[in-house]
Parts: C-alpha cells; structure tokens; sequence
C-alpha cells in the first residue's frame, strides 16, 4: 500500500458508514443495532451530538462514566499538560509522581482505614485485583483453604473470566461457560420481589442472613471474600435495607473472610457520598472504584484495601512475593491526572451534594410519574443513581407480559426522542453527570414522561 493512498483511507474510513459497520463490534446484537446505529460525533456538558446533528441529553453519564460531565476543561487541560510531561511511565521498574499524588489523594478520602491503593485501567481488572487479593492474602496468614469467592445473583462484576465469574447474569454467563472454579451465588435483596416470598421489614432480613447459612455449609475455612455492589444495578438498582451490608460485615469479621464493595458505579459521588459506603455507615476490606473515577477522559480504576491487608503482603522477597498482580498500564500517568483533576472538581464543586439535591429532585419526579400513569410500582436507588420498576398492577406487583418488553419499549422511544438512560423489559435507570442542574434533570426526565405515555397509549388503543 503506497503512503500516498493513506489520507484517502482515513478520510473513507471516517464517511462511509457501512464498512464502519461491518469493522466494529458493538456491545449490542450486530445484525440489530446495525438497523438504526447510533454513532456519537461530540459531546459538551450532559448533552451528546450524534454524526447527524442530532442532540441527546444524556441521564446515564455515558455508562456512569461521564462524572463530572463531557469537554470539563478543568480534565482535558490537566491532561494536555501531564502529556508535555510523562506519558507513560515503566510499570515493572517503579510508578511516577502523578500517580503517588492519585493514590495518596485518593486515600485520604477513602472511609475508615482504607488506605492502600492499586491501580488499573478498568472495573473488570480491579475486581480482579480484588479476588486475587483475597485469595493470596489467606495463603500468606497461614489460611491458604480459603478461596471461595460469594457474590450474588443477578449482579455484574466485569467481563474478564474471573469477574465474569462471580457475576450472576446467566445472559452473560452461559455463552462463555464453564466459568472459572471456586464462585457462588446467594440471591440479591430484591425486597420489591423478595426471593423467599416475604416482606421487609419481618422477614429476618432473610436475603443476608441465608449467606452465613452458605459460610457454615461451605466451611468457613474454605471461604475467602464476599463480593457485593452497595447497590446493584443490572437487577434493576437493588439498593438493599439498612441492616444488610452491616450484617455482611458481621459475618466476615466472626469468620476471617474479606468483604469487597464493587463500587465501580456507586463510587465518586454517585450515591450522594464520595463512596456508597459512607452512603451507608460501613466500611469493607477492599474497595473497587471505576467509571467515573476519571470522568471517561482516560481508563482509570483502583484497588484501596484496609491497612493491615496490605501489612500481609509487605516483607523479605525470599519470604514474601508481595502482591501478585499488574498490567501494563497501571498507574499511568495520563489516567491519573485526570483522575486528580476529576476529584478537585467533585471536591471544589461540592458535586456530592449536588448529587443529593438533584437525586431527591429524581425521586420527586418518579414519585409524580406514579400517580400519573399508575404503571410504576418500585422506586430504588441513591442520589444520581435511581431506577423505576414497571408493573402492569403495582397493588399485585403484576409484571407487564415478557414479550411486551415495556421498559425497553419505553427507553427506545426515548432514546428516539432524544434520551440516553439505562432501559431493561422491566425497568428504566438514570445515572446523570453529578454536574446536573435542576433544569437538565427536569428536561430528561420530561421526555421520559413523554415517552411512557406514548406507548401506555399505543398499547390501549
């Protein structure tokens, strides 16, 4: 291939739409998103423009990334100028200044004695890091029986084998089995639809107590970590009763086993707090953040364990090979200074009480779709991160019909309107840039009315 043919290929690879389609996988059905692909050509604030002009608000932060909104400034200066510095810096010899500042910064803000800090590139990395973690820390105190790893039904930790394996979406699942060994899976605290048939608040808490139940039948030597989202979300933002995540944390302390918190959505201010954790009042062993963690200017995950974990893998070389772990772009120097940058914005902003001004703002606004339209029957989640449940009947708790698929009916007629949010058969999710105003939520949440009464009337006509 001459040079001189190259500038005609990048400009024909940028215009003609369906090579582009036949040379990238998406996270959708090929053959089905190619109908009607959505191509985002810019983004400024909480708004995207696709490749046509048109403009979608955006109430999912791209994928609960987008925390502090899309062109911040503040972000992509700090980026350009940590560019005319360091670019990359050898992983496998040291780490650099901008990454010790992350991580020290990052620390200090982190509950508890939540102190240590590992980095990576993404979620499913980081919960990695976590289950390894566990594990090699009980075979360095002298427990190397212990390995399992309890994680919950219908919960996402990432799509790398190991956090797919502890995940709980057989949609996911099943296509990539057999899973990696040593996972179980205890049912969620869908109180709305409670698994035993009973109802909160005298059911015993039965969703946390059935896990010590699992500990005793597996033998509590054999188990190493119980890994949770505070508030899961593919369940539809399961945000669990008050009293769940302390029993969780009772249970580990009596049996010796590492209580994880995927935070990986619920932290850097989502739920109204910097962490879910602080949302609610307990603090775990190991705790992974993600997605909004760098805005989406750049990959950025971390690992940030209590103190004395990390005492565990600290030692002679001859006796102690430390934490096993690492990837090529850990700690890279671009990545976190934007995730400084991000965190000084949050700081300085206060963007974590905005995230509870404008998520009781969120909470109103559904509370008044459901008097409305009389279709909604569950309100969950935290700060800027809430979901509705539909119900044909919400007295009975009655499903819409599964071939119906109201919810994703619902969100793509929004997202034809001009919405990006999260849509499922049986429920719809908002996670908007902690930047929002009140203005921008009410313009989103408006074209979801809207939306949701235009298929109410397209069904009964």
């Amino acid at each position: 291939m001459s040079k001189s043919r190259m500038p005609e290929l990048i400009s024909e690879a940028q215009t003609t739409e369906e090579a582009f389609l036949r040379q990238i996988f998406v996270r959708d059905q090929m053959a089905e998103w190619s109908k009607s692909p959505l191509i985002m050509a810019r983004a400024e604030d909480v708004y995207y423009w696709d490749v046509d002009g048109k403009r979608y608000v955006d109430a999912l932060s791209g994928i609960y990334v987008a925390s502090v909104g899309h062109n911040n400034r503040r972000v992509i200066e700090a980026i350009h100028r940590q560019l005319d510095t360091l670019a990359f810096s050898p992983p496998m010899h040291g780490t650099n200044p901008v990454a010790i500042q992350f991580a020290n910064l990052l620390a200090e803000l982190a509950p508890g004695d939540l102190s240590v800090v590992k980095l990576q590139c993404g979620g499913s990395e980081i919960t990695e890091a976590a289950i390894k973690l566990a594990r090699q820390y009980h075979r360095l105190t002298g427990s190397p029986g212990k390995y399992k790893i309890i994680s919950r039904y219908q919960s996402w930790h990432g799509s790398t084998l190991g956090a797919l394996s502890a995940s709980g979406l057989k949609s996911r699942k099943t296509v990539n089995e057999p899973m990696a060994p040593g996972f179980l899976h205890v049912f969620p605290p869908t109180c709305y639809r409670c698994p035993f048939g009973k109802s909160y608040p005298g059911c015993g808490i039965t969703c946390a107590s059935i896990i010590e139940s699992v500990i005793d039948m597996e033998d509590p030597a054999t188990v190493a970590a119980i890994m949770v989202e505070p508030i899961g979300h593919t369940g539809g933002i399961i945000d669990p009763p008050e009293e769940y995540l302390p029993m969780l944390r009772e249970f580990c302390d009596r049996h010796n086993i590492l209580l994880i918190f995927d935070e990986i959505i619920t932290g850097i201010g989502r739920t109204g707090q910097m962490f879910a954790a602080e949302t609610f009042g307990v603090v775990p062993d190991v705790l992974c953040v993600a997605k909004g963690l760098s805005g989406g200017y750049a990959p950025l995950s971390a690992m940030i364990c209590r103190g004395p974990i990390a005492d565990a893998f600290w030692g002679p070389v001859a006796e102690n090979p430390g934490f096993v772990e690492g990837h090529t772009f850990e700690g890279n120097p671009i990545s976190c200074a934007a995730g400084i940058a991000v965190l000084q914005e949050i700081l300085e902003r206060d963007l974590c009480q905005n995230a509870r001004t404008q998520g009781d703002r969120l909470s109103h606004h559904f509370r008044r779709m459901a008097e409305t339209h009389g279709v909604i029957g569950d309100i969950r989640g935290k700060g800027l991160f809430q979901a509705i449940e539909f119900a044909r009947d919400p007295a009975t708790k009655e499903s819409f019909p599964a071939e119906l698929a109201f919810g994703t009916r619902v969100g793509r007629r929004a997202l034809e309107k001009g919405l990006l949010c999260r849509f499922d058969p049986n429920w719809i999710a908002f996670g908007p840039p902690l930047t929002t105003t009140s203005e921008q939520l009410d313009e989103m949440v408006s074209i979801l009315d809207a939306s949701l009464t235009e298929i109410l009337q397209e069904i009964d006509a």
